[in-house]
């Protein structure tokens, strides 16, 4: 499915059938454009395959791994496990050049439904170089389901990493920064209203900014000079500590991106 901006293609959206089930499989935008054409997305990349441009992905949603790859374990560390669920997409309401309103489900391994979503995507012009991507979404419990990431199963470093996640085209990092805040160190688990993430990818400058975060969110984040070695950005749900959806209940958010030549 294509969205245009001003008559030009900024972003397609995959179901994620073809993902292999120990990936994640999961719908997601890829390519995402600039007005100009220059990539700010990548997918399937060799050092984290289950990257896919910009998804929602926890890793542990009552103990299955909806983010793909090795699910990291107290006391052990990153583990294959057979417990990789997935996100199918169950019927679209609203369908248009600039959006799409989608109902979802998100299931674990065994196949059985553990969230049902209803997500929006909106693209929206702004000028004649910038358009504003807004992705929402209301996850809905049956029963009682609990979010984790690697940080709260035990891992350190500041690796909260699961939610609404955007893995950045390959390039140059030319700044990171949230507030007065500078650089990852300084913005991996911070809580600032306003992500500016300025990237270069085939030659071209381009800058994100991002803005959206729910109560108790905070911004994952790594750089492509960072110790993880790759660039990304994740509007994280539980960074610090695991977060609960209770049975009726629903959790709803909003990522706003500006997206600028």
């Amino acid at each position: 499915m294509e969205f245009r901006v001003a008559g030009r293609v900024v972003a397609e959206y995959h179901s994620g059938a073809e993902i292999e089930p120990t990936l994640g499989p999961r719908p997601y935008l890829h390519p995402i454009r600039t007005l100009a054409g220059t990539v700010v997305t990548d997918a399937v990349p060799e050092d984290h395959r289950w990257h896919l441009g910009l998804s929602l992905a926890v890793q542990d949603v009552n103990r299955n791994n909806l983010w793909g790859g090795r699910t990291y374990v107290r006391d052990q560390g990153y583990t294959w496990l057979d417990d990789h669920g997935s996100i199918t997409g169950e019927g679209f309401d609203e369908v248009g050049t600039g959006g799409f309103t989608q109902r979802l489900a998100w299931r674990a391994a065994d196949g059985k439904v553990l969230l049902s979503e209803r997500r929006t995507m909106t693209a929206t012009y702004l000028d004649e170089r910038s358009w504003l991507l807004e992705l929402g979404w209301w996850l809905t419990a049956k029963r009682t389901v609990t979010l984790g990431s690697p940080a709260t199963n035990g891992r350190p470093g500041g690796a909260g990493y699961g939610g609404c996640f955007w893995r950045v085209a390959p390039g140059a990092n030319l700044g990171l920064s949230a507030g007065e805040l500078a650089g990852e160190e300084q913005v991996n688990g911070s809580a600032e209203p306003e992500l500016l993430w300025r990237g270069e990818s085939g030659g071209a400058a381009y800058t994100l900014r991002f803005s959206g975060l729910g109560d108790g969110d905070r911004w994952f984040v790594r750089t492509s000079e960072g110790s993880t070695g790759y660039p990304g950005v994740c509007a994280a749900w539980a960074y610090e500590h695991t977060r609960t959806i209770a049975a009726g209940e629903t959790r709803t958010g909003t990522l706003r991106v500006r997206i600028s030549d």
